[in-house]
């Protein structure tokens, strides 16, 4: 691995140049991004009916071609999956990132082109490496493995189209790995691609504890699951013990802030590093390229051109976009995306801020359907798990996994926000944990602050307290084990909160 480790790494430097540079022009880079586009798919069916030849700007981009839900792209998504071809994208599309989502039950079928998955997909995972490289020059990360932790359906082939596949993005992407990254993660591909969850965490566990794993890849929620099960059979206390020269942990779907504690408690490695990602069914849209900061680098050389909505306008049957060049700090946004695999003006539905304009850098504050504004007090995801790591960390409390839902009014009653929290250790006073975890909510956010203002609107937030499985046995039962599925944090009505607190009363 030796000789591997020297090569890899030499090849994975040589391109920080061109992140410096799209870096340094970033408005000139995405113009050009958008151009080619245009250019590609100007003969696809989409492309002559918004009459692509003739588009020479991003203004008449803008306002020839209207901004797509799922629902309103998939008339031409659903002739792709019978196998027609020339759609969306000019060259063949063979295989479909199947994302559930969080916000409904509907099942997406994400078209993923061979552009897609060598300049946005694999090319995402070299530079996360190469700027990981970059800023740890004494890394060994290329010594030993990477074990790769997702791919939670299996890729299949559709009944009517035998030459069609779709899985996971992180199955499918495993699916088409080249032949050198197969040499160097763990565990094998049947495995890695079983769909079974449960047995699959098993499998992983007894395939992995023997191999040297220098870095894991997957959900923070899903890899805690994998690491105990491993400390269970190994009868250790610490990863560390198991892999030794384990250093990177590369992370990414839902935010780590609520997860620190707790992967700090499994691995007690001073020598550990975690890095943020952010990658999607539909793209790699951002790394964290500093050790120091949990922002992301905004890349923007994939293939993708980006278009953003004010969080205020989010509502509108087409809302206004603006460009890269127009983005303000700190400013909360809806994501919009054109991509290189016939994504045209694509609502993802992910909201981000930025945190810099130069460069532009990112972080995730939740979905557009991800928040609970029930008596207009805006939560999003980004403010309740700062205020719940911030309560963790004055306490010593760590959580396993949450959601919140809104406990509305009542005649002569104040609403409040109702919370479902597994504890990995629990608080000594389950009160004075709410009414913390209350107050940094109140200074975190000034509306929530206003309706909290004597009661009137919302008295304090109730937590109720559940057994360690209850979250992997809920999604177990909702079919939603593993790989891309997400426990829904936020949610401004009470589907989930209900659905799980009904399950444990049952048991």
């Amino acid at each position: 691995m030796e000789f591997l480790h020297s090569i890899m790494t030499w090849v994975m430097k040589k391109r920080i140049h061109e992140v410096e540079l799209f870096m340094k022009y970033p408005n000139e880079m995405q113009s050009e991004v958008l151009q080619k586009l245009i250019y590609r798919a100007r003969n696809t069916k989409f492309g002559r009916e918004y009459q692509f030849e003739d588009l020479k700007n991003f203004q008449q981009y803008q306002e020839r071609v209207p901004l797509h839900t799922y629902e309103e792209l998939f008339p031409y998504i659903d002739q792709l999956l019978k196998g027609d071809q020339n759609i969306l994208w000019p060259t063949e599309i063979r295989w479909f990132s199947k994302s559930s989502g969080t916000t409904n039950d509907r099942s997406k079928f994400i078209p993923v082109s061979d552009e897609a998955l060598e300049d946005c997909h694999f090319k995402g995972g070299k530079d996360l490496l190469s700027i990981y490289l970059n800023n740890n020059p004494e890394s060994r990360l290329f010594t030993g493995k990477n074990l790769s932790i997702g791919g939670s359906q299996q890729v299949n082939q559709f009944d009517n189209n035998s030459n069609s596949f779709y899985g996971d993005v992180s199955a499918v992407i495993m699916k088409n790995l080249p032949f050198w990254v197969q040499i160097i993660r763990t565990p094998s591909l049947e495995i890695a691609l079983m769909d079974e969850w449960e047995g699959k965490i098993e499998a992983m566990a007894n395939a992995t504890m023997k191999e040297d794993v220098t870095s894991l890849t997957g959900v923070p929620t899903w890899t805690v699951v994998l690491l105990q099960r491993i400390l269970e059979l190994s009868g250790k206390d610490d990863i560390s013990e198991v892999w030794p020269n384990l250093e990177l942990f590369i992370h990414g779907a839902v935010s780590f802030v609520p997860y620190q504690p707790l992967f700090r408690d499994l691995i007690k490695s001073p020598k550990m590093n975690y890095l943020e990602t952010y990658n999607a069914s539909e793209g790699f849209f951002g790394i964290q390229d500093r050790m120091d900061s949990d922002e992301m680098l905004l890349m923007l050389d994939y293939g993708i051109f980006y278009e953003f909505i004010p969080l205020e306008n989010i509502d509108e049957k087409q809302p206004k976009t603006i460009r890269l060049a127009d983005v303000e700090l700190n400013k909360v946004y809806e994501i919009v995306i054109s991509t290189n695999a016939g994504l045209w003006r694509y609502r993802i539905g992910d909201t981000i801020r930025f945190t810099s304009l130069n460069p532009y850098r990112i972080k995730i504050s939740g979905r557009t359907k991800h928040f609970i504004n029930a008596f207009g007090e805006e939560l999003m995801i980004e403010n309740a798990e700062k205020a719940i790591a911030t309560a963790c960390n004055k306490t010593g409390v760590i959580i396993d996994n949450f959601t919140a839902a809104p406990k509305y009014l009542k005649q002569g009653k104040s609403g409040a926000h109702e919370w479902v929290i597994e504890f990995s250790k629990e608080p000594e006073n389950l009160e004075e944990f709410s009414k913390l975890l209350d107050d940094e909510i109140r200074k975190i956010n000034s509306d929530y602050d206003a309706k909290r203002h004597k009661d009137i609107a919302l008295h304090c937030l109730v937590i109720h307290k559940v057994s360690q499985g209850t979250f992997y046995e809920w999604m177990r039962k909702r079919g939603k084990l593993g790989g891309q599925n997400k426990v829904p944090r936020l949610s401004n009505n009470r589907k989930y909160l209900e659905d799980l607190l009904e399950m444990v009363e049952q048991n």
